[in-house]
């Protein structure tokens, strides 16, 4: 059986991917990096899975609204 997903938040993000707090908003709102799941009233956090698939190929990572769109 397969583990299942964990949430991270920002801080692994960052750690993770390099990238300052910024250029992860920036690329969210483009459609380029995953976006933040609501995980409380206050908190979010990403599907490490999600953020593991732009890790591996960030150049061709989009969004399938992003997709939709350029195409």
């Amino acid at each position: 059986m397969s583990e299942p997903d964990r949430i991270v938040r920002l801080k692994t993000v960052l750690a993770r991917t390099g990238l300052s707090r910024s250029t992860i908003y920036r690329k969210i709102a483009e459609g380029t990096f995953p976006a933040q799941i609501k995980i409380s009233v206050n908190g979010a956090g990403w599907r490490e899975s999600d953020v593991n698939r732009w890790i591996d190929d960030p150049v061709s990572w989009h969004t399938s609204a992003s997709r939709k769109n350029s195409d």
